[in-house]
């Protein structure tokens, strides 16, 4: 019955069209009909490739393409033109057989001809882009016809800024004619990418140039975006002659206009991810084009859009990769990056998401600070920034101040390396019973092994701090996840992360010997000018601070030697002499030695949110649980602080 029905279908169909191309052949005299049969013609072929290719068949093709060229009627040429481009954009053998110089000739004839109006030239505009789209010999054709130059020309002439009123019907049709000349320039160019064309179309960047920066609608930034990313896209000669005529910086100009419009325009902020897309198109082959950008602070703005909330997984996994290409080479970049918290929001994409590209692109960003952290090591003391003469009187207070970044970057990778190797021991604990002396004596043997005074062993672990994204357990090589997003071991990355909160970090510890921040600063940087006493006292203090911060459930440490208990006795004893008397120290230790519902919980599932909460409402934490609740207390207040901060950077730079 269904196939009965579906021949019927197509049996009605050819009659329909037979019976209309003989309309068209019969009423030759009557315009306004043909003008109808037309219009019904291209509402059957339609998207609809089986009745376009028996048109086709029947002549109709043909003898609409010589009905285009003959007619002296206006309405007719239009009609005969649009129905022609409906039908060779719904099947790819109308447009082979109408893909002719003689055809790209005749077009050109319709553009430049002064009695054509606008409506007729669009139609003809439309035809050129259904004859090129995906069509190598049609992009090949658009050049050798002399075509794609009068477009271009259109491209500059069509549309003029102070006439920019798209109420007004004239203003109106002229801009529909300018939009389609740029999808039409776009075909040009891509799908296949045609580098010929491209050098040809990379003409008008000066016009669009003056477009952006005379006018930010989204009826004129989309178009000249799509056009200009299009046109550089794997191109480095392309790529070059636009940030030479000054197309970058206009660009970047244009995003912290609407980054500051977006605010209250939820259309600015999709306009911006469009401009950021183009921006990225335009480094992408030569990262060292993205040095340009430092000057407007594009890293801080593309950080900003990247935390709204409206944005899809595709549109993130874009502003991702500009970030990662400004970053790749641009030190100064890459400082940004780190002075607006970007190094968190990374590690927070990458530990929350399941999208495989998405995770890529986070994954880049962090190999860029990997390697900056690596080279910077070798030259911490040098000013490896380009400054401009007007720049020479803050040379000094921007180094003092890059060294002070590239120290806490360290930090975070070194501190990164030892919660993992915690979160490693833990999880071995919980899986095998092994005498936990011989156990802390191997601890202490690897520490000393990789002790960070030694600046080659250092480097070397923090190439292993990044590339991480699994924990392997000792015990049989099952890989472990890190499960960052739901333990308190995000809390602590988080926190470990920010550079405000590292410094408050130390002023709060003040009444601890020795901080961990200062040890591996002093460890890193300082390990030329120390005898070897005193590293071996840094050794053992950093062996303290670990054991304080993160201490061993109740059971495992009764078997830990008697010697490492008398160094964390004396070391808890200095932490509380000047606050609590001897008989309140005692209990303390009483309570320490207690594992709270922290502890206890470990095979349970749990976010940050959700654990934090289960640890608040716990009446007694262990030493380690209550570290990281107050880390976490310090992070959240560094943050709003670093929000306010920004927030006034960006007034001060507003009034400028």
């Amino acid at each position: 019955m269904e196939t009965q029905k579906v021949q019927k279908k197509h049996c009605d169909m050819k009659t329909d069209l037979n019976l209309l191309l003989e309309c068209l052949k019969y009423q030759m005299d009557c315009p306004v009909s043909q003008k109808e049969a037309l219009i019904t013609i291209y509402s059957i072929c339609q998207q609809n490739s089986e009745a376009s290719e028996y048109f086709r068949e029947i002549g109709g093709l043909m003898f609409i393409n010589d009905l285009a060229k003959s007619s002296v009627h206006c309405i007719v040429k239009e009609a005969a033109l649009f129905t022609l481009g409906v039908i060779i954009e719904s099947n790819v053998y109308c447009q082979q057989t109408l893909c002719t110089s003689a055809l790209f000739e005749d077009l050109i004839l319709f553009l430049i001809n002064k009695d054509s109006g606008v409506n007729l030239k669009r139609m003809s505009v439309y035809v050129i882009l259904v004859l090129i789209s995906n069509n190598k010999s049609g992009q090949t054709y658009v050049r050798d016809t002399g075509c794609i130059g009068l477009l271009l020309q259109l491209f500059r002439t069509t549309l003029s800024a102070s006439k920019m009123n798209l109420s007004d019907e004239n203003a109106n049709q002229c801009y529909q004619l300018w939009s389609s000349v740029c999808s039409t320039l776009c075909a040009c160019v891509n799908n296949p990418q045609n580098e010929d064309n491209q050098n040809i179309c990379c003409s008008v960047f000066p016009y669009a140039k003056e477009w952006l920066e005379s006018c930010t609608e989204p009826e004129i930034v989309r178009p000249i975006c799509s056009f200009v990313g299009l046109t550089v896209a794997n191109n480095s000669y392309v790529q070059k002659y636009f940030v030479s005529v000054g197309g970058l910086d206009t660009l970047a100009k244009v995003l912290i206009k609407l980054m500051h419009d977006s605010c209250m325009s939820h259309s600015s902020t999709k306009l911006a991810v469009v401009v950021t897309k183009t921006l990225d198109a335009c480094i992408a082959n030569d990262s060292a084009m993205g040095v340009v950008l430092t000057k407007y602070h594009t890293v801080s703005e593309l950080l900003k859009l990247l935390s709204n909330d409206t944005l899809d997984t595709g549109e993130k996994i874009s502003i991702i990769l500009t970030i990662g290409h400004c970053t790749e080479v641009s030190e100064e970049n890459q400082c940004e990056l780190l002075q607006n918290n970007g190094l968190p929001l990374m590690i927070q994409v990458l530990t929350e998401s399941q999208d495989e590209e998405l995770i890529k692109a986070a994954t880049f960003v962090l190999q860029n600070c990997k390697q900056m952290t690596e080279q910077l090591s070798l030259k911490i003391n040098g000013n490896s920034l380009n400054m401009n003469n007007a720049e020479e009187l803050d040379t000094q207070v921007r180094k003092r101040s890059l060294q002070d970044y590239w120290k806490k970057a360290k930090e975070i990778l070194h501190r990164i390396n030892l919660i993992e190797k915690e979160h490693d021991e833990e999880s071995m604990q919980g899986r095998v019973f092994v005498d936990r002396s011989s156990e802390d004596n191997i601890e202490a043997s690897k520490y000393h092994e990789a002790n960070p005074a030694d600046p080659k062993t250092y480097i070397e672990r923090t190439h292993k701090a990044v590339h991480c994204p699994q924990l392997t357990s000792k015990s049989d090589d099952q890989v472990l996840p890190p499960s960052v997003n739901s333990s308190p071991l995000k809390n602590e990355i988080m926190n470990t992360m920010n550079p405000v909160n590292a410094s408050t970090r130390q002023s709060e510890q003040s009444n601890i010997p020795c901080s961990v921040n200062e040890l591996q600063i002093d460890s890193v940087f300082q390990s030329h000018s120390i005898n070897k006493k005193t590293t071996c006292v840094q050794n053992q203090s950093v062996l303290q601070v670990k054991e304080h911060l993160f201490k061993q459930p109740a059971e495992i440490v009764k078997n830990t030697k008697q010697t490492c208990k008398s160094d964390q006795h004396l070391f808890y004893s200095d932490i509380t002499r000047e606050e609590k008397n001897t008989s309140a120290t005692s209990a303390s230790h009483k309570m320490a030695d207690l594992r709270c519902i922290g502890c206890t919980a470990g095979g349970l599932s749990f976010n940050s949110k959700t654990f934090t909460k289960m640890l608040q409402s716990c009446p007694y934490q262990c030493d380690r649980h209550k570290v990281i609740l107050e880390a976490e207390e310090r992070y959240k207040k560094e943050l709003r602080k670093s929000a306010v901060c920004n927030n006034n950077r960006y007034a001060i730079y507003e009034k400028q």
